[in-house]
């Protein structure tokens, strides 16, 4: 029973993040677009995921962790997969 009760947690806490993570986008819809920006310039390097993930953090009111959440590595691939649906389309 307490690996149901610890997924329940998990998984409530990755929605709050995500809502913490929509209203910032919602209040400043100007972070997807830096964040898409950054991800498609840092997107070939060496530790990518890493340097976005930091570029992120330090140019938008999106902080995100050394320590990566279940949410911040969701927001990261969405980043990819927008850039590679980009890309599909050229």
């Amino acid at each position: 029973m307490s690996s149901v009760s610890a997924d329940i947690r998990k998984r409530d806490r990755m929605i709050e993040e995500l809502r913490g993570f929509i209203k910032k986008v919602l209040i400043d819809p100007s972070i997807a677009t830096q964040s898409l920006d950054i991800a498609r310039a840092l997107m070939n390097e060496t530790n990518a995921e890493r340097k976005i993930a930091d570029r992120i953090s330090a140019t938008t009111s999106i902080k995100i962790p050394a320590d990566l959440s279940d949410a911040d590595k969701m927001y990261l691939d969405l980043l990819k997969e927008v850039l590679r649906d980009e890309k599909a389309l050229y």
